[in-house]
């Protein structure tokens, strides 16, 4: 599996858009600004995540 370093512009907005769909109902109190920044954090923390586990899993050769 290929490691990146970070997420496509598009990939990126795709995750954001369905990370606001599924917490929509949460979102609600924050301002739109507020809300797209929490989502681009949340994509941001999804990604630091997963290059971590990915360089921790043991070698399959």
């Amino acid at each position: 599996m290929e490691t990146r370093k970070t997420f496509s512009q598009q990939k990126r907005k795709k995750l954001q858009n369905k990370l606001h769909q599924a917490l929509e109902g949460e979102l609600q109190t924050l301002s739109t600004e507020m809300q797209q920044i929490l989502c681009d954090d949340l994509v941001t923390a999804f990604q630091n995540r997963l290059i971590v586990l990915i360089g921790a899993q043991p070698d399959k050769s």
